[in-house]
C-alpha cells in the first residue's frame, strides 16, 4: 500500500475547519473571546519564540488536554471556549483543529501558515 503524502490529510483536514490569517488572530485573543494554543514542540519554542499570551499545548498530549475525563485535562480546552491553534507552517495545527473537532469542539480555527506566516506579517513573539 502507498503511504500518503502528509499534505494530503493536512490539506483535507484545512478545508473541515476554519483557516485565519495573522491579523485576524492577533485581533481575537486580545478581545478575551479566545484561547491561543501553540501546539509545537519545546525545542520549537525556544528556537522561534512564541506568540505572547499563547498556551503551550505540545501536538502530542493535545487530545488528553482536551478531554475532561483524563487527569490531563487543561480548562483552556473548556468546550466553550474559542480556541485557536498555531504551529510552525500550519500543517500539525490543521491536523489538531480537525481533531478537536471530531471531539466536539465546534468554536475552532488555527493560524494559516502557523508562526512562520505570523512573523512574515510583522508580528510579534517573544
Amino acid at each position: 500500500m502507498p503511504i500518503t503524502p502528509v499534505a494530503d490529510p493536512a490539506g483535507e483536514a484545512k478545508r473541515e475547519i476554519q483557516n485565519l490569517p495573522p491579523q485576524q488572530v492577533s485581533e481575537e485573543p486580545a478581545g478575551g473571546k479566545a484561547v491561543l494554543l501553540d501546539i509545537r514542540e519545546p525545542e520549537e519554542l525556544a528556537l522561534h519564540g512564541i506568540i505572547e499570551g499563547s498556551v503551550h499545548a505540545p501536538r502530542g498530549m493535545m487530545e488528553y488536554y482536551a478531554d475532561p475525563s483524563t487527569p490531563y485535562y487543561r480548562q483552556e480546552f473548556k468546550p466553550g471556549n474559542r480556541i485557536i491553534l498555531q504551529c510552525a507552517s500550519g500543517g500539525r495545527s490543521a491536523l489538531a483543529a480537525s481533531s478537536l473537532w471530531k471531539m466536539g469542539y465546534e468554536n475552532i480555527a488555527h493560524l494559516d501558515g502557523g508562526i512562520k506566516a505570523w512573523k512574515e506579517a510583522g508580528l510579534p513573539v517573544k
